[in-house]
């Protein structure tokens, strides 16, 4: 079972609060179909470029592998900022000034391209207009603020650096490093009208339509139904890439989970959004409901998707414990995580995604920060596909041959550490067998001498999966707080049964007969 503390406030269960508004269902694709643009992927990108695209007069299709902004665009603390953390710093010593400075004005530009596309068509997203800040809470850390604020001068970005305490955190701080008028949404209210715009400009749109295959020759997306899709160009807005192969982008992606929860409290909310700059991370922003009502959100506690070096439940205990020190957090409604992937240099990789053919454009890589840079990214993949020039296109080309040093080491430590997590998960014995388990408690179990995956469900059934990656063959480890198995090389997830959750994979773990595996049911 999985284990509560006797005091948490968490629910049994996680959901994200994005995801209590309603988002139109859409049919499963069971017919072979033709279009001009394909878009996979149901999350900011896939479905603003669909709309940008359909809006352009072309003929555009839709296809989500499970329900529509189910993914990270409905699991996010949605900050709409150009402060992605520190990263200027850094973007000037792997990418120059000029490039760095790009990388803010691509930020700026998909946050107010949100903004606009929320008033021209009469859309209430709880838009707001807000500072965004990190903090530091240690000399160390305001160290590191001082030289990314050296960098928004030397780039001209609008930003104010503070030394000392936080007046309206209640922890201690040595000071901050603010980006006046950002902004922060509701993901959901945003993006579900822009699905009805996508029908009424022609777009066809399905879900629970997963692709498994791109053929480039004829174009052809292969769906798991066994039914196609021909296209003239095919946008791969899957957050992960499903046909990561092309291009051996496995290879050039890390990938990291995160945990947030809404709360309520008699505290005094923040009015501004922060983000600390030490770690374990944590990220405040206030959140209000269509009554009125008003919560803190809290996000962190970060960690390589499939390689928590504790019980996954325990991030999200260590976000209460955090609330309720230093907010005195009454409730904790909703509770949910998510994960994303970061490039070899931490610009993400959008246009083209294999040199061989022009027609299949990729997005990816947006290093937890994919709302303004989403809608940026939405636009430059419009514009390739509609031929038109874009200013960012170079910036974020998956094909840029800049693997410097720095990017070297760290490609060469992305995959000697895939190979190790291999090694550590396939060596791994249960300790357990199917009869051990308590409702709603999963791992590894021994059957019959074999290792295989156990979970036991509310009812008493007991559901066992092979415990091997369908991607490239890694072990899965049991993920408690999602009730899930993820796999550390390359962050694929799916459910205690089987299912996909997250990609690269695109084919379900093998089911295994339970009939003789559990002597009685508890």
């Amino acid at each position: 079972m999985t284990d509560y503390k006797t005091n948490s406030l968490l629910p049994q269960f996680p959901h994200s609060y994005w995801l209590e508004h309603d988002v139109p269902r859409y049919p499963t694709l069971t017919e072979d179909m033709k279009t001009e643009v394909g878009v996979i992927g149901g999350g900011i990108i896939g479905i603003l470029t669909a709309y940008l695209l359909a809006k352009a007069g072309k003929q555009v299709t839709l296809i989500e592998a499970r329900e529509l902004l189910s993914g990270v665009t409905g699991n996010t603390t949605a900050k709409v900022t150009a402060q992605t953390s520190m990263i200027y710093n850094e973007l000037i010593s792997t990418f120059g000034e000029e490039k760095a400075r790009l990388y803010y004005e691509a930020n700026t530009e998909g946050m107010h391209s949100i903004e606009q596309i929320a008033k021209e068509l009469s859309i209430d997203c709880d838009w707001e207009t807000k500072d965004a800040s990190i903090y530091a809470s240690t000399a160390k850390g305001f160290k590191q603020l001082e030289k990314e604020s050296r960098a928004y001068e030397t780039l001209a970005i609008d930003g104010v650096l503070t030394n000392g305490q936080v007046n309206e955190l209640p922890f201690k701080t040595t000071g901050a490093l603010t980006m006046p008028d950002q902004a922060q949404f509701h993901p959901v209210k945003f993006l579900a009208p822009l699905l009805n715009e996508i029908e009424r400009l022609g777009g066809s749109i399905y879900e629970r339509t997963r692709a498994i295959k791109v053929c480039k020759g004829k174009m052809r997306v292969h769906l798991e139904n066994g039914f196609s899709l021909d296209c003239d160009k095919v946008v791969v807005a899957t957050h992960y890439p499903f046909n990561d192969f092309q291009g051996l982008y496995f290879s050039k992606l890390s990938i990291e989970r995160s945990y947030s929860l809404v709360a309520t409290t008699d505290a005094p909310l923040v009015n501004g959004m922060y983000i600390s700059a030490e770690s374990p991370s944590r990220s405040l922003r206030s959140v209000r409901n269509d009554k009125g009502e008003d919560f803190l959100l809290i996000g962190g506690d970060s960690h390589q998707t499939g390689k928590s070096s504790e019980p996954n439940q325990e991030h999200y205990q260590n976000l209460e414990d955090f609330g309720k020190r230093y907010f005195a957090i009454k409730d904790i409604p909703y509770h949910w995580s998510a994960q994303d992937m970061t490039t070899l240099d931490k610009v993400p990789y959008v246009g083209q995604m294999i040199r061989s053919t022009p027609n299949i454009l990729l997005a990816t890589g947006f290093n937890k920060w994919g709302m303004a840079m989403g809608a940026t990214a939405a636009k430059v993949l419009t514009d390739n596909v509609l031929n038109k020039s874009n200013a960012y296109a170079d910036l974020f080309d998956p094909l840029r041959n800049k693997l410097k040093a720095k990017d070297v080491q760290q490609f060469t430590w992305k995959n000697t550490s895939v190979g190790k997590d291999l090694v550590v998960t396939k060596a791994k014995r249960p300790t357990m067998t199917p009869d051990d388990l308590e409702p709603d408690q999963g791992g590894l179990v021994s059957v019959d001498g074999k290792k295989v995956g156990g979970y036991r469900d509310a009812s008493g059934h007991v559901h066992l999966v092979k415990t091997t990656c369908t991607h490239m063959g890694c072990g899965l480890n049991w993920n408690d707080a999602e009730r899930s198995w993820d796999c550390p090389c390359h962050g694929s997830r799916f459910t205690y049964a089987g299912e996909v959750i997250d990609g690269p994979a695109v084919k379900p773990l093998e089911k295994l007969d339970n009939s003789c595996a559990c002597k009685h049911q508890h």
